[in-house]
């Protein structure tokens, strides 16, 4: 069995916080982004990730961004914060991954994805939040802990995987009690994110609504944004579809204006 203790040292492992990156992240908590960009400069791997990464296809610019202030001016408050984050877990990410079937590079595009089509969602609907912006990346940070947990328990969850044919969400709560959207919830509070931020990774699992119904209408999107991501080949094979479980009458009455828009993401 998997002990909440254990997954409360694994969560207590993120983020990491090198000065330069924890400078950062509180200029652009202030809404200082010109000193977030003057700062972040003077980190080399920080300021390759975020040219990198502004500069992926999804992000549709036609000329490559390499100036900071540019970068940071580009992503605004919410970006960057939600950006700054998914860098903390390009730290701790497993150089190699034994249970999903992932790389470096193939779990940077899926926080890239994840990122850059929330952007959008949260455009859609107006809505301008730091912390509701960088929740996001709370999804790929317990995705890591499923893998560090799970490598500890390999024979259980291949005997599991084997024998009953379980899904790795099912194998999670079997084996610990808490499925990843719980999980999700714990770094949440390990992160000191408001308690709504936490209602919403909940209700985006799809069986744990809200009864507020702004936290539900983004529990909605999330829940339908995660099960378009996860779909696609490459992280069916990775395994990580797993974790969602699509519910169509939870999202049913968002789904036409989700598929309109996910066709311009």
């Amino acid at each position: 069995m998997i002990t909440e203790e254990e997954i409360s040292q694994f969560i207590k492992k993120i983020p990491p916080t090198p000065v330069i990156l924890k400078a950062t992240v509180n200029f652009v908590n202030e809404g200082e982004l010109t000193k977030a960009a003057k700062v972040a400069a003077k980190d080399p791997a920080l300021s390759k990730y975020l040219i990198t990464l502004v500069n992926k296809p999804i992000y549709g610019f036609r000329n490559e961004v390499h100036d900071l202030s540019q970068i940071f001016g580009i992503l605004g408050t919410s970006g960057a914060k939600q950006v700054l984050y998914s860098y903390m877990l390009s730290l701790l990410s497993p150089s190699k991954w034994e249970l999903f079937k992932l790389n470096k590079a193939l779990f940077y595009d899926l926080q890239a994805q994840l990122s850059m089509r929330w952007k959008k969602i949260l455009e859609h609907l107006n809505i301008d939040d730091k912390d509701i912006s960088s929740a996001i990346t709370l999804l790929p940070a317990s995705i890591i802990v499923c893998e560090a947990l799970f490598k500890n328990h390999k024979e259980d969850v291949a005997l599991l995987r084997s024998v009953k044919e379980l899904d790795y969400n099912t194998i999670l709560k079997r084996l610990s009690g808490f499925d990843l959207f719980d999980i999700s919830e714990k770094i949440a509070t390990t992160w000191e994110y408001p308690d709504k931020i936490s209602k919403i990774i909940q209700a985006a699992s799809g069986v744990k609504p809200s009864d507020d119904e702004q936290i539900n209408l983004l529990g909605k999107w999330m829940h339908l944004q995660l099960f378009y991501t996860l779909s696609q080949v490459a992280y069916i094979e990775a395994g990580l579809n797993d974790f969602v479980d699509f519910q169509v009458e939870y999202v049913q009455d968002i789904y036409e204006e989700f598929s309109l828009l996910s066709e311009q993401l």
